[in-house]
């Protein structure tokens, strides 16, 4: 990972080498933090945060279900995102907000433990890089909705990607596919998921996923480009017939699918519904579709 100069800590700024925890720290041990992964673009006005604003309020939900009350307001951590912006002096990279649970006791109720928060950024390419990615439909299902509350962004969640992400890696692909316990398609290991069908766009309903923002984002892009898109129910069998396949998420932005275990998919390549949105998201992200200039937070 390229380092930059300063970390965000409890309301500091602070060189990079230094943002430290203790061993004993509850979260650590545990996994009861919650995170977010948020970009920034260089634009004509400067650096712009994507969605910031969606973002930060996301992770107040995901703390909340672990009745962890962060020691700063929603406005604090935006400002705090753009002062960490500018005192890297980075035009574009990746933000991780995370919020946990700290060092003073050790068991399972972590009440009592001091709430900490930080923000770092760092510059991050194309997380699955540019071409279309070969994917494995994994052993291990996403985690139960009764297990647990999907639409938070939980650090704990992420063993079930982890396993998942080592299954694909065991299976020579890029990336997992994960079903649901009704064996529905679910998501990636940290991305969305959408294919297209005799010219629909169609993506998971809610309830064993993480509701993304980016997902939501191209939903309402798919609206301006006119194409028919809707919530669904998707087999793995309707999931290996579609015309398109390809994920969604901050880190992996528009990511199209070229293989489902071995089963090409759009011959391989990127279709032609998944090109024009990944082409309307990069145009939207780098300020220049005023319709959605509201989705950007500018560094000033």
């Amino acid at each position: 990972m390229q380092t930059v100069s300063k970390i965000w800590m409890d309301g500091k700024l602070i060189p990079w080498e230094k943002a430290q925890i203790h061993v004993l720290t509850h979260t650590f041990h545990y996994g009861g933090g919650a995170f977010e992964g948020i970009r920034f673009y260089e634009t004509n006005k400067g650096p712009a945060v994507f969605r910031l604003t969606d973002h930060i309020k996301r992770l107040f939900y995901s703390a909340s279900v672990l009745d962890m009350k962060i020691p700063h307001s929603r406005k604090d951590l935006e400002n705090a995102v753009i002062k960490l912006i500018k005192a890297v002096k980075l035009k574009s990279g990746y933000i991780r907000p995370i919020v946990y649970y700290g060092y003073e006791k050790m068991g399972l109720d972590p009440i009592g433990s001091p709430v900490n928060t930080a923000i770092a950024v760092w510059p991050w390419g194309a997380y699955l890089g540019e071409k279309p990615v070969k994917t494995h439909i994994s052993k291990f299902i996403r985690i139960h909705p009764s297990s647990t509350y999907p639409e938070a962004k939980l650090c704990g969640h992420y063993v079930n990607s982890i396993l998942a992400s080592l299954d694909a890696r065991h299976n020579n692909a890029k990336e997992a596919i994960l079903l649901d316990y009704k064996g529905n398609v679910a998501e990636g290991p940290g991305e969305n998921i959408f294919m297209v069908k005799n010219g629909v766009l169609i993506t998971p309903k809610k309830g064993s996923i993480l509701s993304g923002i980016t997902r939501d984002s191209l939903k309402q892009l798919a609206k301006k480009l006119k194409i028919q898109n809707k919530e669904a129910l998707i087999s793995k069998k309707e999931l290996l017939s579609a015309d398109e396949v390809f994920f969604s998420g901050t880190a992996a932005e528009v990511t199209a699918i070229g293989s489902i275990d071995g089963k090409k998919i759009s011959n391989g390549k990127m279709g032609p519904i998944t090109s024009s949105l990944k082409d309307l998201f990069t145009e939207t992200v780098h300020g220049r579709v005023p319709e959605f200039k509201n989705w950007l937070t500018y560094v000033k």
